[in-house]
């Protein structure tokens, strides 16, 4: 188990993204697995709509 510190407002959002609290969170390496992978992949995603942005405003 690894030591979190986080907030409410860090639960709840942890809740709504991923279906689990941060103590599961804690607990679970493949439940950490599969969250990082989650963010991984979102975080690409946003990377590309704002390269795609960025070049139609600066075209």
């Amino acid at each position: 188990m690894i030591d979190l510190n986080y907030t409410s407002d860090m639960e709840k959002a942890m809740q709504a993204s991923h279906g689990m609290g941060y103590a599961e969170y804690g607990q679970k390496l493949d439940q950490r697995l599969a969250v990082e992978k989650k963010r991984e992949l979102e975080y690409q995603q946003s990377r590309t709509i704002i390269t795609e942005f960025d070049r139609m405003v600066h075209r």
